[in-house]
């Protein structure tokens, strides 16, 4: 039986009454009394839940980075890859799967989406950060079909990399948060996830190419469509939308997004949310005070940091 150590147990259950470990023999000197002494310091109380967090923190981290894995081959032989992080241990582990924003236009599974790497990796679960075709290459679905056949591919490789496939979570931002919006709740045939995490995204097309009175340049080259706001485009921009597809069994979705966002306004996760809660869906946001587009920033902004541990604390209360 595994025990479960918790904050307020854990001195107690590191303390032994060893009390002659760590007193220092008159007769050492140096370097040697320097180490008993440090070790005394550690062995305090005051200092073993630290220690002990230190410890599950180092043995939580340990895995292996495996890089340009490929998962699909799509028309005209292109190969689409990913990068698998596989934690140490036997598993089976909860597994998230990132995907980069740009804009539909730039990016890889390495850009964008870094400052993700760390928490994933303390928090012990599998993640696997992908490439999908680009604007203007190619239009949409291709980007979420991509997206679709990573997710067939974690899960049809699932004890490989010790992954749990009923919990698989989705994780993206910008327009990788959109891509990700859509085929969680629009899934095709083995493509459904248990979670979704996601950093200021756009939910609904219409209401945003209204507030620009336009597609704007880079949504223009992902739909291969004019600017211009007729009435064909404007279906395109509902069938696109997540938010058209809301049920009651769309999986839960976490939201992270500043209020100073002024790419992706703050009211797209708003709306999302209320729409989602109308139908009996799971949907939380999380509000950064003055954070604006991209997490690099949110670094420089005094207390948004938070949000990577209230993302994983989200992602391991929802999978309990």
């Amino acid at each position: 039986m595994q025990q479960q150590v918790s904050k307020n147990n854990c001195c107690s259950l590191l303390a032994t009454d060893d009390s002659k470990v760590g007193q220092t023999p008159r007769s050492a000197a140096g370097p040697l009394a320097s180490l008993l002494r440090l070790w005394k310091h550690l062995r305090a109380p005051r200092n073993l839940c630290f220690l002990a967090a230190l410890i599950a923190g180092i043995s939580q981290a340990a895995g292996i980075l495996k890089e340009d894995i490929e998962f699909a081959t799509v028309d005209g032989g292109e190969k689409l890859t990913l990068d698998a992080w596989i934690p140490e241990g036997p598993g089976p582990f909860p597994a998230v799967i990132v995907v980069h924003g740009g804009g539909f236009i730039n990016g890889d599974k390495q850009t964008y989406v870094k400052p993700l790497f760390d928490p994933l990796k303390s928090s012990g679960f599998a993640w696997f950060t992908i490439n999908y075709r680009l604007a203007p290459k190619v239009h949409f679905p291709a980007p979420q079909q991509d997206l679709g056949r990573a997710i067939k591919w974690v899960k049809a490789n699932a004890k490989q990399y010790k992954v749990d496939a009923r919990k698989i979570a989705l994780m993206g931002e910008s327009a990788g948060a959109s891509i990700v919006g859509y085929v969680a709740v629009h899934p095709g045939p083995g493509e459904e996830v248990s979670a979704v995490v996601n950093l200021y995204g756009v939910y609904d097309w219409v209401q945003r190419s209204k507030q620009r009175d336009g597609l704007g340049a880079n949504l223009s080259k992902h739909l291969g469509l004019p600017n211009d706001l007729t009435e064909p485009t404007l279906k395109m921009l509902k069938d696109i939308s997540p938010i058209t597809y809301l049920s009651k069994n769309t999986p839960p979705f976490y939201l992270i997004h500043g209020t100073r966002d002024f790419q992706v306004p703050y009211d797209q996760s708003v709306l999302m949310c209320e729409e989602m809660k109308k139908v009996g869906a799971s949907c939380e946001l999380l509000t950064l005070p003055g954070g604006g587009h991209g997490m690099g920033g949110w670094e420089k902004i005094p207390g948004l940091g938070m949000y990577k541990e209230k993302m994983i604390q989200w992602l391991k209360q929802t999978w309990k």
